[in-house]
């Protein structure tokens, strides 16, 4: 490797012009100043004008005099600082290359420091093929070493797009531990963030073996890593589901269940259910959703969620597609009490969740209405409520009040569709908020 200094960037060579122009900037002043004092001083009679212009010429040609020199100076200091970092980095290439492993941990650590100072470092390393020897540092059984290469490897690949390519094609993916026992928090927590950073990936024309992922990040989102670890992982997921043929790999390793559990928390719900509404959209996905003990019922439970609107909202859209067109999914959300929960978010939930709960309570509207045929009331209202005289009568008058509830129950639904279709303000929904008591629901 040459031992000469590489050229300095565009930014530094840009600062040296300027201060090379002001400098010869001050030299024209000063030479100026000087003619004109020689000017003045060839005649006797301007002797008073003279002492008094050339005191304050010196005084101009001391202080353009000074800031030259402090222009000198810092032209100085900025090209031995360029040539001092060249040099740094020179080193740290070479001990990262051909150094002991101690050497090699030190000089991944200039390099990182480097390249935060640096951003047109990072594309110098491709160049420099610091990777490879990076990820094999990744590949270490040495803890140090290897949170060292993680760490650099996550500065090298923030906001280029090669960087990660060559991670990828120098098997970053295959060298992920196999077993997260052996890592502690801060190991988890950096392997999970440089993951995230190359799932960016998923969206180019850049292939990225999901497959090779998935075993870990299941692992760690299943484990006690912290709330920030599982946001990375789950942040991952969530690139890779924005792919139509990741949904393949995703649904065989079960990830469906383990976002079902995590949606159920506040910090990571989020985050979870919008993976999971890229993968309810797939027939596979649906049909996962739909066979999990989980659903609907924990999709119900996040309805209810009056902080957390988007949860609220991505619940809904879930909820929306497995309702369509499967009256066994939707008579397991009525079993499930979500009729009354449905109420409560079209009168209180953010727009998008009221108008999607409007349309989940319209389909189950049409199918009661379907149920019970033209009739519109009850056709047993001549018998007795009271005392029965025996059981069949004693059956008829429940059926009797059941259907009268059924009915309340769908004039209700008829007045909340109604109005949420119209414009309203605000004191209009109070009334109908007031006149829709859930104690009349049969649910």
């Amino acid at each position: 490797m040459s031992n000469s200094p590489p050229p300095p960037s565009s930014s530094s060579i840009w600062l040296l012009t300027y201060i090379k122009l002001q400098f010869f900037g001050r030299i024209r002043r000063f030479l100026r100043s000087k003619t004109a004092r020689k000017r003045y001083g060839s005649t006797t009679d301007r002797f008073d004008i003279v002492s008094i212009e050339g005191s304050s010429v010196d005084d101009d040609d001391d202080h353009d005099h000074e800031e030259a020199v402090v222009i000198v100076q810092v032209i100085g200091r900025e090209t031995s600082d360029d040539h001092d970092s060249a040099l740094v980095l020179q080193r740290s290439v070479k001990k990262l290359h051909f150094g002991s492993w101690e050497e090699k941990e030190k000089a991944a650590k200039m390099i990182e420091r480097l390249a935060k100072e640096d951003g047109k470092t990072k594309k110098l390393m491709a160049q420099l093929e610091v990777i490879p020897v990076l990820v094999a540092m990744v590949a270490s059984e040495v803890p140090s070493r290897r949170l060292v290469g993680i760490t650099t490897l996550i500065e090298l690949a923030n906001g280029t797009y090669t960087n990660k390519v060559l991670m990828v094609e120098a098997g970053i993916l295959s060298n992920l531990p196999k077993k997260i026992d052996i890592l502690d928090e801060s190991a988890r927590r950096e392997f999970a963030e440089l993951l995230l950073s190359l799932s960016s990936l998923a969206n180019t024309q850049f292939p990225l073996a999901s497959s090779e992922i998935l075993p870990f990040l299941t692992s760690i989102l299943e484990s006690d890593s912290s709330v920030e670890t599982k946001e990375s992982c789950l942040g991952t997921l969530y690139n890779l589901s924005t792919v139509l043929d990741n949904a393949g790999p995703l649904l065989s390793s079960g990830v469906v269940q383990t976002l079902l559990m995590l949606s159920s928390l506040k910090e990571l719900s989020e985050k979870a259910l919008a993976t999971l509404g890229h993968l309810v959209v797939t027939l596979m996905g649906k049909k996962a959703m739909e066979n999990s003990s989980m659903v609907p019922e924990r999709l119900i439970k996040i309805l209810t969620w009056e902080d957390k609107p988007k949860c609220q909202e991505l619940s809904a859209y879930i909820l929306m597609i497995l309702a369509h067109q499967s009256s066994a999914q939707r008579e397991k959300m009525a079993k499930s009490g979500i009729v009354p929960v449905l109420l409560e978010v079209a009168l209180l939930g953010s727009p998008l969740a009221q108008k999607r709960a409007l349309k989940l309570l319209q389909w189950f509207k049409d199918e009661r209405q379907a149920k019970m045929g033209p009739h519109s009331g009850p056709q047993t209202g001549r018998i007795a409520i009271g005392s029965p005289i025996n059981q069949r009568g004693a059956k008829e008058g429940k059926k009797m009040m059941k259907n009268l509830v059924k009915q309340s129950l769908h004039k209700n639904m008829e007045m909340i569709t109604r109005r949420a279709n119209a414009p309203e303000d605000s004191s209009k929904l109070k009334t109908l908020e007031i006149s829709t008591s859930s104690k009349s629901l049969p649910y």
